[in-house]
């Protein structure tokens, strides 16, 4: 019945003009077409397709036979496959490609991910020949065909290890390798136009309003492709080094894009330096911004300056310092983001920017520039609340580099700063050990300097001995801060004369004495007696309940720990006490260090004194 239907509307629309075939006409070949493939019976409208007479039919509606056509080819088993392969292939060349694009990008709609993969691998070679027939005039198609296929790589899992890469267990590497091959006629011709010299370098549309050139249009569509893909999938993925994985068909992709930036012309320094090359003020800056996304431009940084990819066509000219300048734009987009592809690439390109700067050469007026001072922020975040463990010790790692590279009046600043920002008592504490690592190193002969003794270093010790909420500051809470503060006060104690009086501790002692030393005390006291007391009220729970276990809840560093047993609230208490007893052995260890060392420098028989 439908192999007579579809005979009977092509052989009477043979002798209709190509303009003139009526919707009734249409729907009856689309019907009756499909219905037949559907049925089998693909040899019949292979032979009807293939027909001379039949061309101008075939041309003007051939293309509405693409869905069952495609649906066998993705199936593989079906046993007219032959048939409809030349179906579908004879149709290519035959329909007009408008139609025959529109109708294969429908058909990349997928959710499902093997469907998806399965897809791309076959529709993009035809998608490519439809492009290709259309000439110049095929620009804002490709653009619509590159957008269509990202939304649908977009959908791919990323592969998490080198395994999975590997075996490219979510077809990802197949579909990035299909699309670069698919890519690259389009890439060579706006290459070849580029080195012909017809292609301006940056024009978009002219004062009068007229539409860009066709090779300029070609060289957009293909820079938004690039942007695109450097943000998605390209920003998400893990890049292995050569040495751990030979054969990555994403690190190839990834050197593919690059290769087609500069096809189109840009240069890959102007693109990793836009932060800092770009002009302050840029026509139309909404469009600049969405030529450049700020996510792709850092993506293509840390392909660079971390994988090397282009390493040969990247100038190397620029000071590590200015690359480290222009790559805290990148860093700070990347840290800013709590996914764990973003942070992994953040501390990379941060770690490797540092490295080429010589340790202690970065000068204090760097922290007036905004992201020297977002992205320790960003770190800090990351060293305490990243909920991946390297990440964390990776993000630690990279703060200390970071301090190492300032200089001396820069490392003081840092220090100023994180100590008035940060929040944590962990990072004030390891703030508050660089500090004395620093004192430390004025104090050796011959390397004095003004930032970490004498004046200058007075307003910084006040700041590190003081307690954020006088006694009643929750001693557990800011335990790293409290005990790294002692453990500062101890070392100066001991490391500096009283006759000498490098550091001006003991000038400052007395202030010491009643803004940090003596609040602590009575914070030690207030809380050991709340903590002695709670013991004490939960063994009387315990011999109560005796017979049935009770679960209760404690509160430990102003956090409230739910659902403990009475044994276990008991050890958290024991803890506790355990920490105000240490906190108060230092504070007895330094006033005896005090005491000693004044009798000592009073009599005139300064020794070395030994914790």
């Amino acid at each position: 019945m439908a192999l007579e239907q579809l005979s009977d509307v092509v052989q009477r629309c043979q002798a209709l003009p190509d303009d003139s075939y009526s919707s009734e006409d249409h729907d009856v070949f689309t019907i009756a077409g499909r219905s037949c493939i559907e049925e089998g019976h693909a040899p019949q409208v292979l032979s009807i397709v293939l027909d001379e007479k039949n061309q101008n039919v075939v041309g003007s509606m051939g293309w509405s036979l693409l869905p069952p056509l495609v649906q066998v080819l993705l199936r593989k088993d079906d046993k007219h496959l032959p048939q409809c392969l030349a179906i579908f292939n004879h149709l290519l060349e035959a329909c007009r490609p408008k139609e025959l694009l529109i109708g294969l990008l429908e058909l990349l709609e997928h959710d499902d991910a093997d469907r998806i993969a399965e897809s791309l691998h076959l529709l993009l070679t035809p998608l490519q020949k439809v492009l290709l027939r259309l000439g110049g005039r095929k620009a804002s198609s490709l653009g619509m065909t590159l957008s269509s296929v990202l939304d649908q790589l977009a959908k791919l899992p990323v592969p998490d290890t080198k395994e999975q890469e590997e075996d490219d267990v979510f077809s990802l590497g197949r579909c990035c390798a299909d699309l670069a091959r698919f890519v690259g006629p389009f890439a060579q011709e706006a290459r070849l136009n580029q080195s012909s010299g017809n292609q301006p370098r940056k024009s978009h549309k002219t004062a009068g309003g007229q539409e860009e050139g066709a090779e300029d249009e070609l060289r957009t569509e293909l820079l938004k492709f690039c942007m695109k893909t450097l943000s998605q999938p390209l920003l998400d993925v893990q890049i292995w080094h050569p040495d751990t994985l030979p054969v990555s068909p994403l690190r190839t992709f990834a050197a593919e894009i690059l290769d087609i930036l500069g096809a189109v012309g840009e240069s890959l320094s102007g693109l990793v330096f836009h932060p800092l090359l770009k002009k302050k003020e840029v026509p139309g800056f909404l469009e600049e911004e969405v030529r450049y996304p700020k996510n792709s431009l850092a993506c293509l940084a840390h392909l660079v300056f971390v994988h090397h990819l282009a390493a040969d066509t990247f100038p190397s000219v620029f000071s590590p310092i200015f690359c480290l300048r222009s790559n805290m734009e990148h860093i700070s987009i990347l840290l800013s983001r709590t996914e764990t592809s973003r942070l992994q690439k953040g501390l990379e390109l941060y770690e490797k920017s540092l490295v080429r700067v010589e340790d202690g050469s970065l000068p204090a007026d760097l922290l007036e520039i905004r992201t020297f001072l977002t992205v320790p922020q960003s770190l800090v975040k990351v060293m305490t609340i990243c909920p991946k463990h390297d990440l964390r010790t990776k993000g630690l790692k990279v703060f200390q580099l970071s301090i190492d590279k300032f200089n001396t009046e820069a490392k003081y600043r840092f220090f100023q700063y994180m100590l008035r920002t940060s929040n944590h008592s962990g990072v004030e504490g390891y703030i508050i050990k660089n500090i004395k690592n620093q004192i430390d190193a004025a104090l050796q002969p011959g390397n004095g300097n003004i930032w970490f003794e004498g004046l200058h270093l007075l307003p910084l010790l006040r700041k590190v001995f003081s307690l954020p909420d006088g006694p009643e500051t929750d001693l557990l809470q800011y335990l790293d801060r409290v005990m790294e503060s002692l453990n500062l006060l101890r070392y100066l104690v001991i490391r500096d004369k009283v006759t000498e009086n490098q550091t001006g501790i003991w000038t400052e002692l007395y202030k010491i004495e009643d803004a940090f030393l003596k609040p602590l005390r009575v914070g030690v006291n207030m809380s050991r007696a709340h903590y002695e007391r709670e013991l004490q009220d939960t063994r009387e729970k315990k011999k109560k309940n005796a017979k049935e276990e009770s679960v209760l809840s404690v509160s430990v560093g102003g956090e409230k720990l739910p659902k403990m047993t009475s044994e276990s609230q008991i050890q958290a208490l024991h803890s506790a006490l355990h920490t105000f007893d240490m906190i108060e052995s230092v504070l007895v260890r330094i006033e005896e260090l005090v005491e000693v060392k004044d009798s000592l420098e009073t009599a005139g028989e300064p020794q070395l004194l030994r914790t």
